[in-house]
């Protein structure tokens, strides 16, 4: 019994398939990769019909197009699962806030200093944020030196990223963890 797949090519599709193909000759590769040459598209078409296959555009801007000789389905297949393992492995890297005041107490920047550690041990940039209310803003070196203070504690496991710099009312500092 014969059996032949009519695929007509949809958006997400990049390939044209079989009768999809709009060439009048096209560089043929087989279904085991050798190279068949320069062929009219019927007889290409005829190649793949004969060994049950589909006949893939793989490269339709040269000239003459290059077409291959393979099972389409199981190439979407695989190439789909390739695709998910590549998501599975690629982390997302995210920014987390943490927030100080001028006046923060030893304790205090010792828990912070804490939370820090924890998320560039997770692979997260932290934003170190000191906001200045009322007339704090003329202490900016009270800030600065918080701020570098906490950077210099966690250099062992974080490089900086952007110094402090101050935005408005608020001191900004960016640390990222290290390249292993």
């Amino acid at each position: 019994m014969f059996f032949w797949r009519w695929q007509a090519i949809s958006k997400e599709q990049q390939h044209q398939v079989n009768e999809a193909i709009r060439a009048r000759e096209v560089r043929l590769v087989g279904a085991d990769g050798s190279q068949l040459g320069i062929k009219p598209l019927r007889e290409a078409l005829q190649l793949a019909q004969d060994e049950n296959l589909d006949l893939v555009n793989v490269a339709p801007q040269a000239k003459p197009p290059v077409c291959r000789i393979m099972d389409y389905g199981k190439y979407r297949y695989e190439q789909s699962k390739r695709e998910k393992e590549a998501r599975k492995k690629q982390k997302v890297i995210q920014i987390k806030e943490v927030r100080l005041s001028p006046s923060i107490e030893e304790n205090d920047i010792k828990t912070k200093l804490n939370n820090v550690r924890k998320f560039l041990g997770q692979g997260d940039k932290v934003k170190l944020t000191i906001r200045f209310r009322g007339r704090e803003i003329t202490h900016q070196s009270i800030g600065r030196k918080i701020l570098e203070r906490m950077a210099a504690e966690v250099k062992e496991v974080s490089e900086i990223e952007r110094h402090a710099k101050l935005e408005g009312r608020q001191m900004i500092m960016i640390l990222s963890p290290k390249q292993q």
